[in-house]
């Protein structure tokens, strides 16, 4: 895998362990009284979309073309069967912590089919797929529809914001349509399938990559300031600053050497991002309790969650189904380099 892909998929796993710390210590402790703590909750956000983008990205560049043969075989055996596994976990888990307010039944359905817990971005992603395909297939102008794609995702956005009954009733169904991420899509198919380019690009202004996510920080903060408090992944100034980001980890991470702790992190990232929320939601409140700090609390939850979800994986990995719990971290390394070599 390219060193700046890796580098991008484990800060952004890593910023979605920090916020979802922020989010338990929250629950478990009451959330400090400063809006600055929000604010922050809000910017790691960027976290999801940039995780969505850099799977496109991905996409984009080793088939700018058409989808392989045996692609979605795969793609259902790595990625939507360990999102099936985790839907049921997680409604395994919620009975487990509330027995008396939970339909278990009802609940795993809900998950799978509508995506209503933390691996709801994998349905996302798919929908990416099924774009990809689309747009590959019938040799869809891609400059056409960036402004397309933007123009409907300002649309969703707006519904959502609504206060019409529907929406606030089944919000958490109203966020996985493509089209409430659709500019990613297409801003990130962009920046995969000419990656040589772009990337040389990124790199020779370099210091302007930090520039745009100073700025595209600042169109957050603005937001926030003028009422757009909500904390989640559905916001539009958050488009910016995920690609600010995911621009800026490409430039400079074409500098940093390849450390076999990132490797690692990038290779456990899609297990981690399924695991480290449940292990977080049954031990969070205890964790909490052995800390006076909402710092120390956070940090302490972080670590504890990121440790024990890797050394999760590393067990489950060795069980013959564990591809199908955890995904697939045993990736051949002769893919890796042909890979390199293709992208070089």
């Amino acid at each position: 895998m390219i060193k700046e892909w890796n580098l991008l998929r484990v800060i952004a796993c890593l910023s979605i362990v920090f916020l979802h710390s922020t989010s338990q210590i929250g629950l478990a402790t009451g959330f400090p009284e400063t809006e600055y703590y929000q604010l922050l909750r809000t910017i790691l956000c960027y976290a999801t979309p940039t995780f969505i983008v850099l799977s496109e990205i991905i996409l984009a560049n080793r088939y700018p073309d058409q989808l392989p043969e045996k692609f979605w075989t795969k793609r259902l055996k790595w990625i939507f069967a360990p999102y099936v596994s985790f839907a049921i976990i997680d409604a395994l888990v919620s009975y487990k912590l509330n027995p008396s307010t939970i339909d278990l039944k009802q609940m795993i359905l809900n998950n799978i089919f509508l995506g209503q817990f933390e691996g709801y971005f994998i349905l996302i992603i798919f929908q990416f797929y099924v774009l990809h395909y689309f747009v590959t297939k019938y040799k869809i102008s891609i400059n056409a529809l960036i402004p397309v794609s933007i123009l409907l995702m300002i649309f969703h956005f707006e519904i959502l914001n609504g206060t019409f009954a529907f929406v606030q009733e089944n919000m958490g169904v109203l966020k996985i349509p493509f089209t409430a991420w659709f500019g990613y899509f297409t801003i990130a198919y962009v920046i995969g399938k000419h990656y040589k380019k772009v990337s040389a690009l990124l790199y020779k202004h370099k210091w302007l990559t930090l520039v745009g996510v100073i700025i595209s920080l600042f169109g957050v903060f603005i937001f926030f300031k003028a009422g757009y408090t909500s904390v989640g992944s559905r916001r539009i100034d958050l488009l910016p600053l995920s690609i600010a980001i995911s621009a800026a980890v490409i430039a400079w991470g074409q500098l940093i050497k390849n450390f076999k702790i990132i490797n690692i992190i990038s290779n456990y990232s899609f297990g981690i991002y399924l695991i480290h929320w449940q292990i977080q939601r049954y031990f969070g409140s205890d964790i909490a309790q052995l800390f006076d700090s909402t710092f120390s609390r956070v940090i302490a939850l972080f670590f504890i969650s990121l440790v024990a979800s890797m050394a999760i994986i590393k067990i489950v990995s060795m069980l013959p189904f564990g591809s199908y719990v955890i995904g697939n971290v045993k990736r051949k390394q002769s893919q890796l380099k042909t890979l390199q070599q293709k992208v070089a």
